[in-house]
């Protein structure tokens, strides 16, 4: 069902060029009762050929308006196959720079998957900004010789993407990047002049509260899909490339003392776990810009992240640096922006848990707030392109290379008997000229994750998408000379 048709422009049009030419009517008449009569000597006239053929009052002289309705129309025409994809378990909803072309079921709740990372990454692009950093310290009492004559302490910032040079996340088809450097933080540690750490190296993750995992998160997608979540986090908790920790914040101070020992620097303690006092600073290192972090997590699927976020949303807006309180700053921001919330139920940031609950109309309505070129835009998947979520899909043209996507798949995990799984995939295709398909489509159904039930609709979609626009450009229909 469509969510309605803008109402024909024409009856207006014409009278807002009627009036003027009437106008011009009546003043040529009270210019032609004034002139000299024809015996009078008049000046040589010119004609000027550069006039317009087209009728005053030809709906021609609105191209733009013309062209824009003309393709709307043949889109929702176009559009109207994706419908009959779409059962009464899903919903899909399409739009030309916030100009509604079709939709079917939009207001369903339904089960989001990973497109809950698109509320997550548009809402923290407005709290928190395309610039923000996070940033990670190293503190301690260094005396005279280059000796921290206590423990070193690791603060954590907030950082998702603290990472040593081996790490290639836990899915190697989608490596992280636009990562922080452990080596470089260990190489400013040893450039203050750090030569001996007497007591040991503590990790301090205090910046967050100390969940590590929602308890709507399935037992098999706990610490190898997501978790667990710290202020401080490296390797994603992995100490090495073959060993893992149980505590993110001991694992991250082990991490430390490994790259001290490798740059010559005398560790005589172990890893721990606490607060750091008052110290001073010995180094820190930041994180790269909140844009380039929101295109990691968008690309990647990166769970963590949009956890990490989450709880740094909630910190920024609410003092609140809790998953409860993320969401909650979500929630306000969503309502802000006046989108439609009937329905929504968040329950983290990431969407793996299939207990969250949104429509395709709000989807819609966040990609609608933001725009194809912001750091959301640009950060999302690309079809067919090496590195994120959309590498095998869309790989032909017209679609390759410009439709820009969050994916989402989540299973039926817990075994619950008829619980459906999702398939999502929301996101923009750029025109030509400026402007943006929006398009949100969420799939829920118990064998939906399977590529014989969702890739011929996403076929379908992709047809749909490619088809625009496929009527009169304004410059064809522009006044004729």
């Amino acid at each position: 069902m469509s969510r309605g048709r803008r109402g024909n422009p024409y009856p207006a049009l014409v009278v807002a060029l009627l009036v003027p030419a009437l106008l011009l009517f009546a003043g040529w008449r009270f210019a032609v009762g004034r002139a000299p009569s024809a015996d009078a000597t008049t000046a040589p006239s010119t004609t000027s050929t550069d006039v317009l053929s087209t009728p005053i009052l030809s709906v021609r002289r609105a191209p733009e308006s013309l062209a824009g309705d003309a393709n709307i129309e043949q889109f929702r025409t176009s559009a109207a196959s994706i419908l009959q994809a779409i059962d009464d378990t899903s919903c899909v909803d399409i739009a030309v720079d916030g100009v509604s072309v079709i939709s079917k079921n939009q207001t369903l709740p339904l089960r989001p998957a990973s497109n809950v990372k698109l509320i997550t990454a548009a809402v923290a692009l407005e709290t928190l900004g395309a610039d923000y950093r996070f940033t990670t310290r190293a503190v301690g009492q260094v005396d005279a010789d280059g000796t921290i004559t206590g423990d070193l302490f690791i603060v954590g910032g907030g950082d998702p993407l603290l990472s040593s040079t081996w790490w290639n996340g836990p899915n190697s088809d989608f490596p992280p990047f636009n990562v922080t450097s452990m080596e470089a933080f260990a190489d400013g540690i040893v450039a203050a002049g750090v030569r001996n750490v007497a007591g040991n190296v503590v990790g301090d993750a205090g910046r967050y509260d100390d969940e590590w995992y929602a308890d709507t998160w399935a037992d098999v997608d706990r610490f190898a899909n997501v978790g667990p979540i710290s202020a401080l986090l490296v390797n994603d908790s992995r100490e090495r490339i073959d060993q893992s920790s149980n505590d993110p914040v001991v694992g991250a101070a082990q991490v430390m003392i490994d790259l001290l020992r490798e740059r010559g620097v005398v560790v005589v303690g172990v890893a721990g776990s606490g607060t750091a006092p008052d110290d001073t600073l010995v180094a820190k290192i930041d994180s790269q810009p909140l844009s380039a972090i929101l295109s990691e997590m968008l690309t990647t699927s990166d769970n963590n992240t949009a956890e990490m976020i989450l709880k740094e949303i909630g910190l920024v807006v609410g003092n609140d640096p809790s998953r409860a309180g993320g969401l909650a700053a979500v929630t306000k921001t969503l309502t802000g922006w006046m989108l439609p919330l009937d329905g929504l139920d968040l329950v983290d940031g990431s969407g793996i848990s299939d207990e969250n609950r949104l429509t395709c109309a709000l989807l819609l309505g966040v990609l609608q707030h933001g725009a194809v070129d912001d750091a959301v835009g640009l950060g999302l998947p690309v079809g067919g392109k090496v590195g994120g979520t959309l590498a095998d899909t869309f790989q032909d043209p017209p679609l390759a290379g410009v439709i820009r996507a969050k994916t989402g798949t989540l299973n039926n995990a817990d075994g619950v008997a008829d619980k459906p799984g999702s398939k999502a995939l929301s996101g923009y295709v750029p025109i030509d000229g400026g402007g943006a398909i929006e398009f949100s489509m969420l799939l829920n159904g118990e064998l939906i994750t399977d590529q014989r039930y969702y890739r011929p609709i996403w076929q379908t979609l992709g047809t749909v998408l490619a088809s625009y626009p496929d009527s009169p450009t304004p410059q064809q229909l522009a006044p004729k000379r």
